[in-house]
């Protein structure tokens, strides 16, 4: 597999009311990431982009959605999403 650029890896934040909850009760914050993503990479670069510590990374595969255009059928593309546990102390400024 070819090297991944971490720059390109998270491709962004997830602001949802659930994404919200979990890092308000969880310190834990989601990202879209690239599919072809492992959590070392992942970890290495959340570390590296907003300069905190990252305690866990969990990951789930997110398949996409059927859509129509008329009468042809097609699917929105399958994605990664991650939810980034931070030690405690570290935050991240998503706006």
């Amino acid at each position: 597999m070819a090297e991944i650029d971490l720059y390109s890896l998270v491709k962004r934040p997830l602001i949802t009311e659930q994404g919200m909850h979990m890092v308000e009760t969880q310190n834990a914050y989601p990202f879209a990431v690239d599919v072809r993503a492992n959590k070392i990479q992942i970890r290495q670069a959340i570390e590296k982009l907003f300069e905190v510590e990252v305690e866990s990374v969990r990951t789930a595969h997110r398949k996409g959605k059927k859509r129509r255009r008329g009468r042809r059928v097609g699917r929105t593309p399958n994605w990664k999403k991650a939810y980034v546990k931070l030690k405690e102390g570290h935050t991240i400024e998503l706006f």
